[in-house]
């Protein structure tokens, strides 16, 4: 294992190890195929749930791994540099199960954690709609109460695992208020429910990214996560773990690029030499494992910000902005290394630079990402660390 990816502890390392053996053996013969077909691979995430892969950073007690955020983050990565679209899904599954993890109550975590953590049920998120997207507070999903249940009506955009999940946590208005939001947990059975085909987009098609229909969906009151009006702020503190979820998918897609284009650059001769032995070419390749492993240390600095309970907020925005910038950046490099090879589906990395660009928009575009982190220098200038 390379020195710059190397884990604090020696039980770390082994699982990374593990996992990459695995993405390597079981997702990596899959990927082209269901990305070519729009399959979505259920199988793979129940794989991975069975593993122990999809509760890493959640309490032992409840079925999680029980690890740093840190150690879940390089997980994360060494699936993204094989199957972004199960990376991203990885990811989106933990924030669906964060509502429950931190807001439940103990019965509620006792009845539903083991089985979202353990693979059996697979989770979506829903918070954007249609004309309220980085602004969720413009939401207009409504939840009305009926004796004991709520009764949700509305149109959720941009949904990952739209169709597919088996619950989905949702952010809907319960007051007159802006921010008069409230959290549910949401069985994918439920009457009224719908999802829309699915978006035809440019790269993650093995992932399906569906608008949900809330059509008068009975909810049980024993299925709002926090009080009522908290919705709102479990989803923005939510938003800070996924949006390094979605730096370390991002660190992985490039470091899966560069993997690519070494690969080829050692192996394809012009002038009588391999083209890594050209500079112009060799300087290319010294930027992406730049760019790559600059992407890392920021992504891992937040993470253990995070795990020392310590504001990240900042540095998850700051993560979410390098990484997936960087990711687009390398992606595209790689593609110029490979030349024309680059720009046909023989090689993945083709595949890499268009599921680079969507990294750069969903969980907060960078352009808002910018925002979150300029004004939070107007409240507070320094470093995390400076800052304590």
């Amino acid at each position: 294992m390379p020195a710059s990816r190397l884990l604090p502890s020696a039980e770390a390392v082994d699982l990374i190890e593990l996992v990459r053996d695995l993405a390597a053996r079981e997702l990596a013969p899959l990927v082209a195929r269901a990305e070519r077909d729009e399959d979505f691979p259920r199988e793979v995430f129940r794989l991975l749930g069975r593993a122990g892969l999809l509760g890493l950073p959640y309490p032992e007690e409840y079925g999680g791994g029980g690890l740093p955020y840190e150690v879940y983050l390089q997980v994360l990565e060494e699936i993204g540099s094989v199957w972004a679209s199960v990376g991203v899904g990885v990811s989106v599954h933990a924030l669906s199960c964060f509502g429950l993890a931190t807001a439940g109550t103990e019965e509620q975590r006792q009845r539903w954690l083991p089985d979202m953590l353990g693979g059996e049920l697979l989770g979506a998120y829903c918070l954007s709609e249609p004309h309220a997207g980085s602004d969720p507070a413009a939401m207009t999903t409504r939840a009305r109460r009926d004796g004991d249940d709520w009764v949700i009506t509305g149109t959720k955009a941009w949904t990952t695992h739209g169709g597919h999940a088996d619950f989905y946590k949702v952010m809907a208005r319960t007051g007159p208020g802006r921010n008069d939001i409230s959290c549910f947990l949401v069985d994918a059975a439920s009457d009224g429910l719908v999802a829309d085909p699915p978006e035809e987009k440019m790269g993650l098609t093995g992932s399906a990214t569906a608008a949900m229909r809330f059509d008068g969906v009975r909810v049980p009151a024993d299925r709002m996560l926090g009080e009522e009006g908290e919705g709102l702020r479990i989803a923005l503190a939510g938003l800070d773990a996924g949006r390094l979820g979605i730096a370390a998918v991002a660190t992985g897609l490039a470091q899966g690029a560069l993997d690519h284009a070494v690969a080829y650059a050692k192996t394809r001769e012009t002038f009588g030499a391999r083209i890594i032995d050209h500079q112009g070419l060799a300087f290319v390749l010294a930027d992406m494992e730049a760019a790559t492993q600059s992407a890392r240390a920021t992504l891992l600095h937040a993470a253990r910000l995070k795990d020392a309970g310590l504001p990240y907020g900042r540095e998850a925005s700051v993560a979410k902005l390098v990484a997936t910038d960087n990711a687009m950046k390398v992606t595209t490099d790689a593609v110029q290394v490979l030349g024309g090879y680059g720009y046909t589906r023989d090689f993945p990395v083709e595949r890499y630079m268009r599921e680079a660009k969507v990294m750069q928009i969903f969980e907060g575009t960078n352009q808002i990402q910018r925002m979150v982190i300029g004004r939070s220098l107007d409240r507070q200038p320094g470093g995390a660390l400076r800052r304590t």
